[in-house]
């Protein structure tokens, strides 16, 4: 949410200005918000951050250009699927289009909480039109179509089409729910919950909520990865790097107006105590043994962890209702003593692949580390600087229990990691080179300094992959680009997102005096990273060696999809050890990954699921017709059987989700405890891309083992290439 408001009078205006729609009797009621004054102070001190070269890798004038940009991402936070507003509001609201930046600057946020609260009201009426619809029933024998992609769509003329574009959402979430064999009862009290709980929640949005919006509609305008983040979200923030929190150790929920336990996180002392378990509901929270216990039911969920979460040692005490029972049930107690959790689950994980002897090529075992995130507990590392959680200590650990059970290869998976600490991903690359220069580093003003790897020695000098998709990005690039510069291994899978600059978060409470977190902080570009070669990442990102199928095109995800991202462009290369060259050996390990995948039911499988996704996105609608609908669904649920069937009579590992199908609901809908069921299971699905990929390393290892005269072409002579052609 973003604007800016120049009198009270623009405002009695804009909140007048949305016609009526009819309203439901048990609409959610509204609650009051405006600007504050630590907003206001907020505000100019982002500003004055943004505007300035010494701070910010592009400021960008406060100009008549910016503010449209404002603008615009505001309405695109708001309403991106132009569902809500129409023509007729946004021209209501032009006048605020030439003065947004004013706004950022001036430290004056009316007008876009006076736009949200126009957004509000329309949300309830949509929400309410929604719910009304519901009373009829729908004809499914047609050829009508839900375009749903609308991001680019005009704003709707008037409400009249508003209320078709409605209509075809309606169908077809109510057409979903039929085909997954839910009754038309049960259809509509399922949707007119849904829509009830849409329009409740944007009546639950603060006035922090919509700052933030409106500050981020203005970071955004600046580059896509300059974020203002509120004292609560750089908390989440701060924690997610940690991997740690100061808590009871549950994943909490919220389903219905009730939280709810969706997981114990072992080790917390949610865990340790034993009383709570996954699906109890929270319905009360009191600090301490002795203090009053609040009613949170009907909170958000962010209010209610706030609660719950406290400094290591105190105690909170927790009133719940037992999964078993009822919202009506019996409700009980439970006093806990909060303590440092850590987040083991998005920690760095190993398993090992054993590649059958094949053509005399001997048996492999390859041993693979999942890395979903570049995480370091910056706060533990100035405390305490020779223990604190870190993503290469943790890799390093692994690499250590590898050298024991004496894996032949190592690859490690960078797929969905979207980067993290600058420090890590350095420190991290040292593990594997001896020494040398890692990733060049450009500030605004041009002076460019080189990230180094200083410490002697290496943690593994086998033989090494690293795997990389899309989503891959910053530090997984500036690590698999280093790799690749290094000759040291080889890249499998897709080219990477291709974000080539680095953030750096600034505290906002270092101004002003203040006793506590007040004005949140700002993660800003400071500067752009480029490869050791000199190229940037930039859009470009890290391109493999060994490709892949794409999952997802370019113009879709990735830093190109951005409209003010920074363009690519290279700078002089660092002298550095060349540890090896793939490219004379990649011929004939693109003819075994061939041969092999024609043969691999389950990279078939897969490579024949992202042909057709990619065909049904390219799409952008879905039919409204039930017959051609089902005839899909059926296609689909025949295909998951016949392949279980299949993994059956080979041996194959089996699919724990093969019997899933699309349920029709959202994930709030679900049962909790059954929902964190599945998602587990979802982690122990077949992973043919990992598996080949380990089966390249053992192909590569083999070949350089059997040939002398291409290890020698493709190894030098180090300490590195001996490890790969011993």
């Amino acid at each position: 949410m973003n604007p800016r408001i120049p009198a009270l009078l623009s405002l009695a205006f804009l909140l007048a200005a949305p016609t009526a729609l009819p309203a439901r009797t048990d609409a959610p009621a509204q609650v009051a918000i405006a600007p504050t004054a630590d907003q206001a102070t907020t505000s100019k001190l982002v500003y004055g951050l943004l505007s300035d070269s010494r701070y910010a890798y592009r400021p960008r004038p406060a100009d008549a250009a910016m503010s449209a940009d404002i603008f615009r991402r505001y309405l695109e936070s708001l309403d991106g699927s132009r569902q809500f507003f129409t023509a007729a509001d946004i021209e209501r609201f032009a006048s605020w289009r030439g003065r947004m930046a004013d706004a950022v600057r001036n430290g004056d946020p009316a007008p876009a909480f006076a736009i949200f609260v126009a957004y509000r009201e329309r949300v309830g009426q949509r929400a309410a039109h929604a719910r009304a619809l519901l009373e009829q029933d729908f004809d499914f024998s047609g050829h009508e179509r839900w375009e749903y992609d609308r991001k680019d769509v005009p704003w709707a003329a008037d409400e009249a089409a508003l209320d078709e574009v409605w209509r075809k959402s309606v169908m077809n979430d109510w057409l979903r729910l039929k085909l997954a064999g839910k009754a038309p009862d049960e259809i509509r009290k399922t949707l007119d919950k849904r829509y009830a709980q849409l329009g409740r929640s944007v009546t639950e949005l603060k006035s922090e909520d919509v700052f933030s919006l409106f500050l981020n509609a203005y970071t955004s305008a600046i580059d896509p990865h300059t974020d203002y983040l509120n004292p609560r979200t750089a908390e989440n923030f701060n924690q997610a790097m940690s991997l740690s929190l100061e808590g009871i150790g549950a994943q909490l929920q919220r389903q219905d107006d009730v939280v709810v336990i969706r997981e114990i996180i072992p080790g917390g002392p949610a865990s340790l105590d034993g009383t709570l378990k996954a699906g109890d509901r929270i319905v009360g929270v009191g600090q301490g043994a002795s203090g009053p216990v609040e009613d949170v039911v009907g909170w958000r969920i962010d209010d209610v962890v706030a609660k719950i979460r406290g400094a290591k040692d105190t105690q909170v005490n927790l009133e719940y209702i037992p999964a078993e029972n009822g919202m009506d049930g019996e409700h009980r107690f439970v006093l806990l003593t909060r303590a440092r959790v850590q987040l083991a689950e998005q920690a760095a994980k190993s398993k090992t692949y054993a590649i059958p002897a094949k053509d005399g090529l001997p048996r492999r075992v390859i041993g693979v580390i999942e890395l979903p995130t570049f995480y370091q507990d910056f706060e533990g590392r100035r405390r305490n600087g020779s223990d604190y959680t870190s993503a290469t200590r943790d890799v390093a650990n692994l690499l250590d229990q590898f050298k024991k059970q004496g894996v032949d290869g190592v690859v490690l998976d960078l797929r969905n990691n979207g980067g993290g600490s600058l420090d890590e991903a350095v420190q991290l690359t040292g593990l594997f080179v001896d020494q040398g220069p890692v990733v060049q580093v450009r500030e605004s003003g041009g002076r460019v300094s080189v990230n180094s790897d200083r410490n002697p020695g290496v943690a593994w000098d086998g033989p090494l992959a690293v795997l990389i998709n899309r989503a891959s990005a910053s530090a997984s690039e500036i690590f698999a680009g280093a790799m690749q510069d290094y000759g040291r291994a080889l890249i499998i899978g897709e080219t990477t997102f291709g974000k080539g600059t680095v953030q750096n978060l600034v505290d906002l409470d270092r101004w002003p005096t203040s006793e506590g977190p007040r004005f949140g902080q700002v993660k800003l570009t400071i500067a752009q990273f480029f490869r050791i070669e000199g190229g940037s990442t930039q859009h470009k990102g890290v391109v493999p060696d060994i490709a892949y199928p794409l999952s997802v095109d370019a113009n879709e995800f990735g830093e190109s999809t951005y409209d003010n991202a920074l363009p690519w462009t290279r700078i002089a290369a660092v002298p550095h050890t060349r540890y090896g060259n793939f490219a004379p050996l990649l011929p004939r390990l693109q003819a075994l990954h061939a041969q092999r995948i024609a043969d691999d039911l389950e990279f078939r499988w897969w490579s024949e699921d992202v042909v057709r996704y990619r065909e049904e996105a390219a799409k952008k609608y879905l039919s409204l017709n039930e017959a051609e609908r089902r005839t899909e669904r059926d296609r689909q649920e025949a295909q998951r059987k016949e392949r279980q069937a299949i993994r059956k009579e080979k041996g194959l590992d089996l699919d724990p989700l093969a019997d899933e199908s699309d349920d029709g609901l959202t994930a709030g809908e679900r049962d909790v405890v059954k929902d964190a069921a599945r998602e587990k299971a979802a982690e122990k699905r077949p992973d043919p891309l990992q598996r080949e990929s380990a089966a390249i390393l053992a192909d590569a290892i083999g070949l350089l083992q059997q040939d002398r005269p291409l290890s020698a072409q493709v190894l030098p002579k180090t300490a590195s290439a001996v490890r790969w052609a011993e």
